[in-house]
């Protein structure tokens, strides 16, 4: 544990000496990262250098190489989402240019650009076959719902294409169909969470217009709640915390009220709506916020439990649960965390995104504390739950990082993970 603590240490003054060096205050370093002032201090003194994603965007502003803030060197997975790309595609976005849908880099599939295709105005990829009835429609998104919460994203992401191009066919025949409305809004909405899933943001700003566009179509708070979720979870990453934090409690304050009188979609699409505020804390390093959130979701999920791969949206005291997980890594507090985790560990969770965010979390946490090889175990264990999740560009980064971390090779098996996803240290 002391070795632990004195690598933070030097951590933190290898940020200071750098921020010094370039003659920036605390506070103008962390408005260009989304975090309050207080994120890089506790960071300078040592404190929070065990979140490897803040690390990363702190050794970019202040261009530290990442070796010396213990971060693997070079990560074959940066150029997936180079934030030049992202600017780019953005200023595309924003002048409507029909070329967005270009693939961004050799290693984009086809199906990938089939998807952003398909979120572009003025064209549809309906599937081959006539367009189904509205039960046919919902039933199509219900089970690319279920591909989503299985994290079957290869399969889900050739299924959406012609799902969202079926669904704007169908509405283009009956136009002003709040119904139909809904459901494109969810499918945009999936979307969405499916981009951010394969860290393309800037597609997912896109698929986000579109939801939030149907979903004030349809006038149900429901799909309107969900579609402001995705967007906060949009504006989280790409460092806007305090604009997600804003949005989400502006939208939860018309929600909330009256839960034992409100139906278990209603009450989950809030839930989840606040559990995305309280991620969006974590970023911004508001632990206040992040705490707030929780206590409300933790008295909605009183009323409702939707915690299976069928259900519309999957909320529950399981999910809150786990985002307390989530909060307590995103602070440092890895005893906490894992004091969390144990119970979670033992009890069956239904959804394979859900099993999979657990392990991942909890191989955080032991990373925190230095115990490479529980957190090893972890994410294997996270592997079994959903192969596709681990190869996620976070869960990748978590990876190299511990192995980087482990210098004198101690762990073999360790490495050669790492090797497999592609991301030797």
């Amino acid at each position: 544990m002391t070795e632990t603590q004195n690598e933070a240490q030097r951590i933190g003054e290898v940020i200071r000496q750098a921020r010094v060096l370039r003659r920036r205050s605390q506070t103008d370093v962390a408005a260009e990262l989304g975090y309050h002032q207080s994120k890089v201090s506790r960071l300078e003194s040592g404190r929070g250098t065990e979140d490897v994603r803040v690390l990363r965007e702190i050794a970019r502003v202040l261009d530290i190489p990442p070796p010396r803030l213990g971060l693997a060197a070079n990560l074959d997975i940066a150029r997936h989402a180079p934030e030049a790309e992202d600017m780019h595609r953005r200023t595309l976005l924003a002048a409507g240019i029909a070329a967005l849908a270009t693939p961004a880099a050799a290693t984009v599939t086809a199906t990938h650009h089939d998807l952003v295709r398909a979120l572009l105005p003025g064209t549809t990829t309906a599937a081959a076959g006539p367009t189904p009835d509205f039960g046919g429609l919902r039933n199509r998104l219900a089970d690319a719902r279920r591909l989503f919460y299985t994290c079957d994203y290869a399969q889900l992401e050739r299924v959406l294409p012609g799902l969202i191009g079926q669904l704007r066919d169908a509405i283009g025949s009956s136009p002003g169909s709040t119904a139909l409305s809904s459901l494109l809004a969810t499918a945009y909405q999936t979307s969405a969470s499916l981009l951010l899933k394969q860290s393309d943001p800037g597609n997912a700003w896109l698929a986000v217009g579109r939801a939030m566009a149907e979903a004030e179509r349809s006038g149900d708070p429901v799909v309107l709640a969900s579609s402001v979720r995705v967007h906060a979870h949009v504006l989280a990453r790409e460092n806007h915390a305090t604009q997600a934090i804003t949005l989400v409690r502006h939208t939860a304050d018309q929600l909330a009220g009256a839960y034992d009188q409100r139906s278990p979609k209603y009450l989950a699409a809030f839930g989840l709506l606040l559990l995305r505020g309280a991620t969006a804390a974590n970023t911004g390093g508001d632990r206040s916020a992040a705490q707030d959130f929780l206590t409300e979701a933790e008295d909605v999920a009183r009323y409702v439990t939707l915690d299976h791969p069928d259900a519309w949206a999957n909320f529950s005291p399981t999910n809150v649960a786990l985002h307390t997980l989530s909060t307590a890594v995103a602070f440092g507090d890895a005893g906490t965390a894992l004091q969390t985790a144990r119970p979670l560990m033992r009890h069956h969770i239904p959804v394979p995104e859900r099993r999979a965010a657990l392990w991942i979390e909890a191989a955080r946490a032991y990373s925190q504390q230095g115990r490479l090889s529980d957190g090893y175990r972890a994410l294997r264990i996270a592997e079994s739950c959903a192969a596709q999740d681990i190869r996620r560009l976070t869960v990748r980064e978590l990876v190299a990082d511990m192995a980087a971390r482990d210098r004198r090779r101690t762990l073999p098996e360790l490495h050669r993970f790492s090797q497999q996803l592609g991301v030797p240290a």
